[in-house]
């Protein structure tokens, strides 16, 4: 099958093949966002600490729950929700940031995405010592579950690479995305099990598990807090993984040769 007839599988094959290309993108923009910081993106991690602890006193009481079982379930939560929220609000806008690039060189469309992805995911690192830290504090158990944390990264990563690649190119073409997605995901955050785990509501989860975010959060939380994910939640990521996949690239083939002239 020839390339031309399916680009999207080209130019995905194509940016991972230029792997120090998109690190060196991803690495040198957060360089360039803390430029003359005296905390450069420890500043990510320190913000982390602050708000986890702040916001999980004020939940607990709130909640009514021990503070010493909820400070951990929110940090993990605030670190993970930060990881999908910020990959899919920044996706609105990306192919226009980088206008110049696509224009003016042959790279794979697709790098930019995975920039991206790599970026967040390396403030994400920047973001787990605070919950390591806090669960050393509090006991948190570690073991054989707590490994179950890797694939749910790697399949909660790869859902996000699709989203990222549809959003992108939607956004390029209607610009009014980027608006809407902003307003939309501050609402997500208070129906995505951020600030509780589903056990918590006093009122029905499904309200929780009709919002697909909330599977991305509980496939990496749980892991996190020594507890293997629950089975459907495993399913239901490894679904939107397949269809979502086949949905992207199908939209990629059909609208990969306008995004030059849309940006």
């Amino acid at each position: 099958m020839s390339a031309d007839k399916f680009p999207a599988k080209d130019d995905l094959k194509r940016a991972f093949e230029n792997w120090s290309v998109v690190s060196f993108m991803a690495l040198s923009d957060m360089r360039a966002r803390y430029k003359r910081s005296v905390l450069g993106p420890l500043w990510i991690t320190l913000g982390t600490a602050i708000g986890s602890v702040g916001l999980g006193m004020l939940w607990s009481e709130l909640l009514k729950v021990d503070a010493k079982s909820f400070v951990p379930t929110l940090t993990a939560g605030l670190i993970i929700w930060q990881l999908v929220s910020g990959v899919i609000t920044e996706s609105c806008g990306l192919y226009g940031r980088q206008a110049s690039i696509i224009r003016n060189m042959n790279l794979p469309l697709s790098i930019h995405p995975l920039q991206l992805i790599f970026r967040h995911l390396v403030n994400f690192a920047h973001n787990i010592p605070v919950f390591i830290v806090l669960a050393l504090i509090l006991n948190v158990p570690f073991n054989l579950n707590t490994l179950l944390f890797i694939p749910g990264l790697l399949l909660v990563s790869l859902n996000l690479l699709w989203i990222c690649l549809v959003v992108s190119l939607l956004g390029a073409r209607f610009r009014d995305l980027e608006h809407i997605v902003g307003t939309v995901i501050p609402l997500l955050m208070f129906v995505s099990p951020v600030f509780y785990r589903p056990a918590y509501l006093p009122f029905s989860q499904n309200i929780i598990w009709a919002n697909p975010l909330s599977y991305f959060i509980e496939i990496i939380r749980d892991p996190l807090l020594g507890v293997a994910p629950p089975m459907f939640v495993i399913q239901t990521n490894l679904l939107m993984l397949v269809v979502g996949w086949i949905g992207a690239v199908w939209l990629f083939n059909k609208k990969h040769n306008r995004i030059a002239f849309w940006v």
